[in-house]
């Protein structure tokens, strides 16, 4: 059986570039992006990576760990982690897991047969603090992820754990968000959300961002 959003992510120990790393352990109470790459010295591959070191800042304000992955060893690593630092202008900032035994790529479905026998996909896996799967999104390897994007999807996720809120398509932090349909207490709507809503439908109402 695959793994699906709500899945808790299988745990594992693998040797990084930070020396080793128990997955759960390292995650700690924080969350955690874990993301593969399908080949050291590619060019998408270390386009991703130097942009990734240089939004490190904006998930470290959101608790939220980087852990990069591919089939390549932890010494092919380290002499990559030296073009990436060179191409992209940035110091390399996570952990990138060696997994030449594929265990990892294994766990977590990485290898695509249909795509490719042996090398990764562009797994994408957005892990909340009780170790539980909130997100899942696969690139091909000729497109490079978007960052921005996966930012975005973690505001929206906590914004739900904390709030009681949805997001509505193509939002952004600091807009208008979606109180969620189980939520109807008048009392509780007024408590959770003084600053009001707009019902345009029952189902649908509209109010600012809570926490903005």
């Amino acid at each position: 059986m695959g793994l699906h959003i709500g899945s808790i992510a299988p745990d594992f120990t693998q040797d990084s570039t930070a020396g080793t790393i128990q997955f759960h352990d390292w995650l700690g109470s924080g969350w955690g992006v874990l993301f593969s790459h399908p080949k050291d010295f590619t060019p998408v591959c270390t386009t991703e990576l130097g942009r990734a070191s240089k939004l490190k800042p904006e998930f470290d304000r959101r608790n939220v760990k980087l852990l990069a992955v591919s089939v390549d060893s932890v010494a092919d690593h380290q002499r990559w982690i030296g073009d990436i630092e060179e191409t992209q202008g940035v110091q390399q900032a996570f952990p990138i897991l060696g997994d030449p035994d594929r265990k990892v790529a294994s766990l977590y479905d990485m290898i695509h047969p249909e795509a490719n026998d042996t090398l990764t996909v562009r797994s994408v896996f957005l892990i909340d603090h009780n170790k539980k799967i909130r997100a899942i999104i696969t690139y091909p390897a000729s497109t490079g992820r978007n960052f921005t994007e996966i930012l975005r999807v973690i505001d929206s996720l906590q914004l739900t754990d904390t709030h009681s809120v949805a997001t509505p398509a193509d939002w952004t932090d600091g807009q208008d968000v979606i109180i969620v349909p189980s939520l109807k207490d008048p009392e509780v709507l007024k408590q959770k959300f003084p600053k009001g809503y707009t019902e345009v439908k029952p189902y649908l109402r509209i109010t600012p961002q809570p926490n903005k």
